[in-house]
């Protein structure tokens, strides 16, 4: 945090309490007087209770270790606070058990990186309860923010309508729209003549279906369970069982013609049955449900290209999804939200001229924004049913070496760790291309290929029914 003597006088106004929203206070709490949130909606009073405004908070959801780092650097300890509320902190490959197109992952004991996995509701509520600790910061619940004030040059603030119907306008030297996808910046921004806006849209087609179950055993130490889809080769569905509080599991499956299980329940089980690999299906056998199947059709990836405009105002920045959503298969929107609160918060310590300060934050949004979209976009715009830009050519050979990557890091270190260290956001996509990464992947896997799931004795034990009461230990 920045001492008083560095702050700007004046107010930083947060549009949106979502993760993106409350990262985005922390970045900026130590550099204004002042920090609001202007939340729509009424803020849960506990980590049991969803916020409204979040259709996708009953499906799985995984903080990778780039934006871990991230929140625990804007806001150090959250982490670990997460993890004394019942997160779990897996151990990234030691503690996956993944199935890819190329074949099963190994799970390496020298884990490189990790994943927090919880449900989104405890995750937003020790992330705010922890920016309400430590930053000096006022949130107004069920508050729309209607409109900018100020012109193309300069945005001086925020016009807000209560609950009750009542408007006020409230000054800020820093405006940043966290609202999600229901963002207004195009709108607000056409408003005063910016135009010329660019936005890309990929949309996979694909729906999704979650389930909460109890655990048969203690799921500290429980892996991740992942098996993707292969859609070149005609099977596009996928599913995965991810360890959160309360030893449960959160179950979420990925695929067509999936909507039909939120009015059916017992079509989930058989959904999971035909998976590429039983594994999951076998799993969730041995486990007690826990309410109803949710369903979500919206998986397309969307970005606005802030960064491009000729024009941008100074006091305006976007972030979270306001800029970029992902298909949430991939599990990157909370990490790319923290790296991009975590490049706001650089921007504004470097400080400079307030002059073009925005523009500057704006840029930095964009570095991790892009790193993610490569990574999204790159695959699923091979999927068969993709609505927007197919492959061209360079996708092509990009995606056949990615392949290749895959297979090779079933049976390398190396290979699997560099990849581990893009995927979770802690390397740019281009390390990929380093000369020992591109003479592994020519070298091809140094180990064979594994038969089947690389599941503990103990893991094993809960599909056979001798479960077990201890922590299971990794592979």
């Amino acid at each position: 945090m920045s001492d008083a003597s560095s702050r700007t006088p004046g107010r930083a106004v947060i549009i949106g309490g979502s993760i993106a929203g409350l990262l985005a206070a922390a970045a900026v709490g130590g550099h204004f007087d002042a920090v609001d949130i202007i939340e729509a909606h009424e803020l849960p009073s506990g980590p049991e209770t969803t916020r409204a405004g979040v259709p996708q908070a009953a499906h799985f959801h995984t903080l990778l270790s780039g934006g871990a780092r991230a929140i625990d650097e804007i806001l150090p300890g959250t982490v670990d606070e997460m993890v004394a509320s019942g997160a779990n902190r897996v151990p990234v490959t030691t503690d996956m058990v993944m199935y890819s197109p190329e074949g099963w992952y190994r799970r390496w004991q020298n884990a490189t990186h990790h994943q927090v996995t919880a449900s989104r509701d405890l995750t937003d509520w020790v992330i705010r309860q922890q920016l309400l600790k430590n930053v000096d910061v006022t949130i107004h619940q069920r508050t729309r923010v209607t409109g900018l004030l100020g012109d193309e040059r300069r945005v001086t603030g925020v016009r807000l309508r209560s609950s009750t119907g009542e408007e006020r306008e409230m000054s800020a030297r820093l405006v940043i729209d966290a609202s999600g996808r229901s963002s207004r910046t195009p709108r607000w921004l056409a408003e005063r003549g910016i135009t010329g806006l660019r936005e890309k849209r990929v949309d996979s087609g694909l729906s999704y279906a979650s389930r909460l179950y109890r655990a048969p055993v203690p799921t500290r130490g429980w892996p991740i369970v992942n098996v993707q889809a292969d859609f070149r080769n005609g099977q596009p569905r996928a599913g995965c069982i991810g360890p959160v509080e309360c030893d449960r599991w959160r179950v979420s499956l990925f695929g067509p013609a999936i909507s039909e299980l939120g009015r059916n329940p017992d079509a989930f089980e058989q959904y999971a049955r035909e998976l590429r690999h039983p594994v999951v299906a076998d799993l969730i056998a041995r486990a007690e449900p826990l309410g109803e199947v949710v369903v979500t059709r919206t998986t397309a990836n969307r970005r606005y290209f802030y960064e491009r405009l000729r024009g941008w105002p100074d006091g305006l920045v976007v972030t979270g999804d306001a800029v970029a959503a992902f298909n949430p298969v991939y599990g990157q929107g909370m990490s790319v939200a923290a790296l991009s609160a975590l490049a706001i918060r650089n921007t504004l310590s470097r400080g400079g001229s307030e002059r073009g300060l925005a523009r500057r934050a704006q840029r930095a949004v964009s570095r991790p924004v892009d790193a993610a979209w490569s990574l999204s976009v790159g695959t699923d715009i091979h999927r068969p049913d993709i609505a927007g830009r197919g492959p061209n050519l360079a996708d092509r050979v990009l995606q056949r070496y990615v392949s290749r990557l895959s297979r090779t890091a079933t049976g390398s270190h190396l290979v699997a760790t560099a990849l581990t260290d893009v995927l979770m956001l802690e390397a740019p996509p281009a390390s990929l291309l380093t000369p020992k990464v591109l003479l592994a992947a020519w070298r091809g896997p140094q180990r064979p290929q594994l038969d089947g799931p690389p599941l503990s004795p103990a893991e094993r034990g809960v599909l056979t029914g001798d479960t077990v009461t201890a922590p299971v230990d990794g592979a």
